[in-house]
């Protein structure tokens, strides 16, 4: 863990669209294959180095189709060197089945969401057997996975999964707290220690998000123990009260500035990739 503590810079990931905000409320979420490639460019210009994508169909409506999918991982691949990460989550209603079809698109990375968790009116399932095949898949494909954390108990499900399959593929370890979900781990600087403090010895580095209102003091939180972020229009609309986020390029130059106050400038891509231990999937 010593290597997360005493990280000199920040890698700023950015989750542009996540799955629950529908298109008409929100015309600014980034749902089109044009939209998604734009925002890329614009985030890697802003500071981010990876994105973590979930896909929309011609409606807007979230689909795990592996179309779509390679279609996403492709032209975000052309336009930017940013690590590419496919989310397995989905949205809470999609087959345990399809969210193992995920890696036939050849991302860098995927999310890995290290058990089950309430999720605000509904439940995200990922029960043991379901986490083990595709850690396993990742491992078989060089895929880096990001480890997913909603709970205190999925940090020892990590733990378990370390134990019971391995390292992952590059032989790096990184999770990613996800805070403030309703009926998950709160949004606060105390709830993301706590879980910093559980982490195995193998994890060599761990981000941090909040949701809604805790974005910024997870951000501050992260940056102060040592930790990377995680923005986007995913998990925060509002950029200050009464005022929406336009474009998710305003929270990846906002966590850039905050960090680079704080001495640890935005992480370039050529650092995140090689932090991450990200096989190198690029033609160009």
């Amino acid at each position: 863990m010593s290597t997360a503590r005493t990280a000199a810079s920040t890698l700023i990931t950015v989750a542009p669209t996540g799955a629950e905000t529908a298109k008409a409320d929100v015309p600014a979420l980034p749902t089109t294959p044009e939209e998604l490639v734009e925002t890329a460019i614009a985030c890697e210009q802003a500071g981010a180095a990876l994105i973590h994508i979930h896909v929309r169909d011609r409606e807007h409506q979230p689909t795990l189709d592996g179309a779509f999918l390679k279609e996403a991982v492709d032209g975000v691949r052309e336009a930017t060197d940013l690590i590419v990460q496919l989310s397995t989550g989905g949205a809470v209603t999609d087959p345990l089945a399809q969210r193992l079809t995920v890696l036939d698109a050849d991302p860098d990375s995927c999310s890995l969401t290290c058990g089950t968790t309430n999720f605000g009116d509904g439940v995200f399932l990922n029960p043991w057997g379901f986490m083990v095949d595709l850690y396993k898949q990742a491992q078989e494909r060089e895929v880096v996975p990001e480890f997913e954390l909603f709970e205190l108990g999925h940090v020892h499900a990590l733990r378990r999964l370390i134990d019971e399959c391995g390292m992952p593929y590059g032989g790096k370890v990184h999770v990613d707290f996800v805070t403030g979900v309703p009926g998950s781990m709160p949004g606060t600087p105390q709830a993301l220690m706590a879980g910093v403090a559980m982490l195995p010895e193998e994890v060599t580095s761990w981000s941090a998000t909040g949701i809604g209102r805790a974005h910024l003091p997870i951000v501050a939180a992260a940056l102060s123990a040592g930790g990377h972020l995680r923005v986007g229009m995913e998990d925060n609309l509002m950029y200050a009260k009464g005022r929406p986020v336009e474009h998710n390029r305003e929270l990846v130059a906002r966590a850039a500035q905050i960090a680079e106050v704080m001495q640890r400038p935005a992480m370039t891509t050529t650092e995140a990739r090689a932090m991450l231990a990200i096989k190198d999937r690029r033609t160009r």
